[in-house]
């Protein structure tokens, strides 16, 4: 089976060599752009809902950017559509420096369930700075007390007997899961997944009872978990998460060999001037370099990294055809 394995994300951190390019770009491809904007607010978009990593990441990253650059920067979520609405919204934007927005895996699936036609091709990359692997969680009180005792029950299960949530149907989490029950040979639509608009609600709808399994990356989760309500069963990655060394990965629990996370990423509208692209690459460069953004995400136990530009398009081009050939394995292609 094709495994989407973007977490751990190996990226190097190349921040002086982004701005160095960035400054380049801007000299020979327009000083009057580089010079005039931004002069008014930069809104960001957020594609899922307020209180998920995506729009905590978004939030610390946007703070970063108004001191940087002297112009508020609101966040603006734009919900719906399995992602497809926030995304549609970055990418019909007037292209002008002064939109851009947070793209995440989803936007390379989208449009393989026949959701939309939009692809990473309707943006402009600014640059890659977060992926994280998926774990699966059960309620702090569920008599699964491990990856296995959950996979061999829902193995025994009648269809729809377990409910699940934490993303968008087809997204990150949803197939996070889908590819777990089909390494498992249990058939995806044995367990009812229940649609959220991130896994802050999908989370949420586990703690309260309303599902039996959510499927998230740890950070995500970390409140809840902090609070006694979930705990994770198994990160669906490689190899063990040094932020949490007591969770083991699937293949450890389970002998189940799958791997899926997220990723996030800034983009602006196709067509923005190219020296603001650089620019914007310069200075999202530098706020993800800064120790307040370090220290942010390392005591959330988000990922760090950074890859700009064209990295970061040829990491979507990839991330596309990995998840095409995932979603057909897994039935969910159109």
């Amino acid at each position: 089976m094709t495994t989407l394995n973007v977490s751990p994300l190996t990226f190097g951190r190349r921040t002086l060599l982004a701005a160095l390019a960035g400054a380049a770009v801007l000299a020979a491809a327009g000083p009057a752009a580089a010079q005039t904007w931004p002069n008014r607010p930069i809104t960001m978009i957020v594609p899922w809902g307020a209180g998920g990593g995506t729009d905590a990441t978004a939030r610390m990253i946007a703070s970063l950017l108004e001191k940087q650059l002297g112009v508020p920067v609101p966040v603006v979520n734009r919900t719906g559509g399995s992602g497809v609405v926030g995304h549609q919204a970055i990418a019909s934007a007037e292209p002008d420096g002064y939109t851009i927005g947070i793209a995440t895996l989803e936007i390379g699936g989208m449009h393989h369930q026949g959701l939309t036609a939009l692809t990473h091709e309707a943006y402009e990359p600014i640059g890659l700075y977060n992926s994280d692997p998926a774990a699966i969680f059960v309620r702090a009180d569920s008599p699964y007390k491990t990856a296995k005792d959950l996979v061999d029950a829902v193995a025994k299960s009648s269809d729809r007997q377990f409910k699940a949530s934490g993303s968008a149907q087809g997204g990150v989490n949803h197939l996070a899961l889908a590819g777990l029950l089909k390494a498992a040979g249990i058939p995806t639509a044995r367990v009812a997944w229940v649609p959220s608009e991130g896994a802050a609600p999908g989370l949420q709808d586990l703690a309260a009872g309303g599902v039996q399994i959510a499927t998230a990356s740890l950070p995500e989760a970390a409140a809840l978990m902090a609070a006694g309500r979930i705990r994770p069963l198994a990160i669906l990655a490689p190899k063990r998460d040094a932020a949490a060394p007591d969770v083991p990965t699937l293949q450890e629990a389970a002998g189940l060999a799958w791997s899926m996370g997220s990723w996030r990423g800034i983009v602006a509208p196709k067509g923005t001037p190219a020296p603001v692209v650089a620019r914007l690459q310069a200075e999202v460069g530098k706020a993800v370099e800064t120790a307040d953004y370090l220290n942010f995400m390392k005591s959330k136990g988000y990922a760090t990294g950074w890859t700009p530009g064209e990295g970061f398009r040829a990491f979507m081009v990839a991330n596309d055809k990995n998840l095409g050939e995932t979603l057909t394995e897994v039935g969910l292609k159109k």
